[in-house]
């Protein structure tokens, strides 16, 4: 992750958090992280590649470090992240333990529990490398865990939210995201129990070298295996194998409200705003999308890519990220949020106004294809400070037409 676009991501995203928490409370921000769908959306909203694996690592990393600072005023606290930080995770969370009463040695069993649970318990072909654990003042808790498939190249990555959790071992999950493939073991499945419990028989009655000779054995013998039982639904987000944003990926009709919202809403609920040098109609589309993620319910998240159009992605897809959009997105992110805890609404509830025009208008307005939108960003990146892991956009080169046609100076 750049550190240009890595820093933006943290600020942003602490600023999001934060709104979140002012309107709803900690525990919808929990729940908003276990939710898969609205986890892809976040991190397209701030720039990161729409599809990536990476989103996972970079959301996390922002919140830990955007969070941090705020973490006594919100009452939350992010441990873990990627190889080496998730093993310091049960520290950490002792740590948070000493500082806030909570029961750090308690969390840091849940902490390896999870692991093992994702690691040893459901047996899917992806290595675990990502443990991230947010946990509030109260003890609430959500646990957001990624494992990669090297052979294929694919990430799944595994929800977890202690409210309503039951039990470790019978269907704990909130949502697993990833493609459906191949056979598993699932021992964490409610229908294993009885697995679970045989297996305890086993281990107690024949002993470990014993039940090893059996296995091998009964390999050698194996019959062909029985039609799979059909599973239950999870929660699930299938991310294409293309990298560039499709229509295909886009709820057209989602995006014409964003924008058409933007474009009638704008004028009047921010028209201090737009008095201010460096923020126009581009910013208050890319809050029109940064909205939806702070009020959005859950099922406007189908289509994560759409939050792409926002801020754009490091890789250019489905443009690159306008730098000069994405601060104005900040300022004004930040001021809402600064007077609201101050008592004073009126920012924070323009911005609550601007995602309820985006779903009325979007009943009935269109607009331009998807092509069409991101060339006319293609166009405009180089004036808005269009930057990617490629380097700053250009101003295309002038045709030989226009070459001709600028005016000679005189050499006298």
């Amino acid at each position: 992750m750049p550190p240009w676009l890595g820093n933006r991501m943290t600020t942003l995203g602490a600023l999001i958090a934060e709104a979140i928490v002012h309107h709803y409370g900690r525990d919808e921000f929990l729940r908003r992280l276990a939710h898969p769908f609205w986890f892809q959306s976040f991190g397209a909203v701030m720039g990161m590649d729409w599809h990536s694996s990476g989103i996972t690592t970079s959301v996390l990393g922002a919140l830990k470090r955007g969070l941090k600072p705020r973490s006594k005023e919100l009452g939350l606290h992010v441990c873990g992240g990627r190889g080496a930080q998730s093993r310091k995770t049960p520290d950490e969370l002792m740590a948070i333990g000493d500082r806030t009463g909570l029961d750090g040695a308690g969390l840091a069993k849940t902490s390896r529990l999870v692991a093992k649970v994702d690691s040893a318990a459901v047996q899917d072909g992806f290595d675990l490398y990502l443990h991230g654990f947010i946990v509030a003042d109260d003890g609430h808790w959500v646990i957001v865990q990624q494992g990669m498939n090297g052979d294929k190249r694919q990430a799944r990555r595994y929800h977890w939210l202690s409210e309503g959790l039951e039990s470790f071992v019978n269907s704990p999950h909130v949502a697993i995201e990833g493609r459906f493939q191949g056979e598993i073991i699932n021992l964490a499945d409610r229908r294993a129990q009885k697995s679970r419990s045989d297996q305890l028989d086993l281990l107690a009655t024949l002993g470990p070298d014993r039940i090893i000779r059996e296995a091998a054995a009964l390999a050698l013998r194996a019959a062909p295996a029985a039609e799979p039982v059909a599973q239950p639904m999870l929660p699930h987000l299938i991310m294409p194998a293309h990298h560039d944003v499709r229509e295909s990926d886009v709820n057209m009709r989602r995006l014409h409200g964003n924008l058409a919202a933007a474009a009638d809403r704008g004028p009047v609920d921010f028209e201090d705003l737009l008095l201010v040098p460096g923020v126009g109609p581009r910013t208050v589309k890319a809050l029109a999308l940064v909205a939806e993620v702070v009020h959005g319910a859950p099922c406007r998240f189908s289509d994560p890519a759409r939050f792409s159009i926002a801020h754009g992605g490091k890789d250019r897809h489905p443009f690159p990220v306008p730098l000069k959009v994405y601060d104005e997105t900040i300022n004004v992110m930040k001021s809402a949020v600064l007077k609201g805890k101050l008592g004073r609404e009126e920012e924070l509830q323009a911005l609550r106004r601007l995602d309820d025009q985006s779903r009325s208008m979007e009943r009935y307005v269109t607009g331009p294809d998807l092509k069409e939108i991101v060339a006319g960003e293609f166009r405009q990146s180089p004036t808005l400070g269009g930057r990617s892991v490629f380097g700053w956009e250009k101003p295309a080169e002038q045709t030989p037409v226009e070459a001709k046609a600028r005016p000679r100076t005189s050499r006298r």
